[in-house]
């Protein structure tokens, strides 16, 4: 590989997240933050038409304005490689993640997917490999591991402070899809009840994948086994919109994993505790600065965001002064951080810093997939306890 040592932003290209997308928008938001990449081209939706009116939204140049995720990857390695993206983006609903992410793979592209990673396991594992054959960058946005006192959560776990870990709990409640709004238009809810379009789960899916991923990403631990019941609270409802899971995970420790998002009035309410032989962690998605440390030979602390006392992985991932709130984009933006640092670094021939190239990869994804099924499989079984 050549180095590259010019000062040049990173470009990037974005499948789906057009007009009236909202997980597009939060991405190019995050991306923009540090300055480090600029959006070049796309195929923004599945329209054509629509694609191109959102790309002329987004000042896309006409030749790299697309209507279609192929004719984008065409177009792309028809260029010269000085002009070429330096990774996509992917942001469409889940059923499209597996063919657009495989072909951009395959053809030696960056790539930065949404979650869940895809349908099956099959799928993910023929992603994993393609990623190691090529050689490529694979992000999965869990965008909760960008929290800086999720990284300070992790660091007092990984480095002994609660001892051995005995007890996980966490959960992830909204309220949005307390009503069947599905069939009133909406276009967010549409495609995650559709089974076509989601894949095999609702809830557990679209967050509950996200609570699995918080708990592996702080605690490390494996899930042994499961044991899930799943429902569709709303009448007609194709998919879960509540999920109760107890874990076993190797080594010992138990689990609860709650995903529902039929609990009225709540709104985006993640939460995790973390019980060991020294003590207790407690975080909360909506109060995302302060990190709650319960030892058991002392007071309980309140850490925050910002301290000079945290990590230095906390430290990296806090962009303001302590008491001046951080929140949901800067967290998609230290994941969106880590990617650029990751493909910088491969850039100049050198390998990345561990602490700088900080974001969930396609083994993550793969792992959630896994676990969405083992769910479902669970949730179906009359033995209940599924094997890992």
């Amino acid at each position: 590989m050549t180095a590259d040592t010019s000062p040049r932003k990173l470009r990037y290209a974005m499948v789906g997240g057009g007009r009236d997308a909202f997980i597009g928008a939060v991405h190019r938001k995050a991306i923009a933050l540090d300055g480090q990449a600029e959006l070049v081209a796309g195929a923004l939706s599945s329209s054509a038409e629509k694609a191109r009116a959102s790309g002329r939204d987004l000042l896309l140049a006409d030749d790299r304005n697309h209507g279609d995720w192929q004719s984008l990857l065409d177009d792309e390695l028809k260029r010269p490689a000085h002009e070429r993206i330096d990774f996509v983006s992917i942001v469409t609903p889940n059923h499209v993640h597996f063919p657009v992410a495989q072909a951009f793979v395959e053809a030696g592209f960056h790539v930065v997917c949404d979650k869940p990673l895809v349908h099956t396991r099959e799928q993910a594992d023929a992603l994993v490999a393609a990623v190691a054959r090529k050689g490529t960058v694979f992000a999965v946005t869990y965008n909760y591991t960008g929290y800086p006192m999720v990284r300070e959560a992790r660091e007092l776990v990984r480095s002994g402070r609660l001892g051995e870990i005995r007890k996980v709990v966490v959960e992830y409640n909204q309220g949005w899809l307390s009503t069947e709004i599905e069939s009133e238009g909406n276009k967010q809810a549409a495609w995650r009840s559709d089974p076509a379009m989601s894949g095999a789960a609702g809830a557990v899916g679209d967050i509950g994948s996200h609570a699995e991923n918080l708990v592996a990403t702080v605690t490390g631990l494996e899930i042994e086994s499961l044991c899930a019941d799943l429902s569709s609270l709303v009448p007609g409802r194709a998919l879960d919109d509540d999920g109760s899971l107890l874990l076993r995970f190797q080594g010992g420790a138990r689990g609860v994993l709650i995903a529902s998002q039929v609990n009225t009035g709540l709104e985006n309410d993640l939460r995790l505790r973390v019980s060991g032989t020294l003590g207790t962690l407690v975080w909360r998605q909506e109060q995302p600065s302060e990190l709650l440390h319960l030892p058991h030979d002392g007071p309980r602390r309140i850490l925050t965001r910002g301290s000079p006392w945290l990590g230095e992985s906390a430290k990296r991932a806090s962009r303001l002064p302590s008491g001046h709130p951080e929140g949901f984009i800067e967290a998609f933006a230290n994941v969106y951080g880590g990617v650029v640092a990751d493909i910088r670094a491969r850039l100049a021939g050198l390998a990345a810093d561990p602490l700088e190239a900080d974001y969930p990869r396609v083994e993550d994804g793969a792992r959630g997939v896994r676990f969405i099924e083992r769910t479902v499989a669970s949730a179906k079984s009359e033995a209940k306890w599924t094997a890992w």
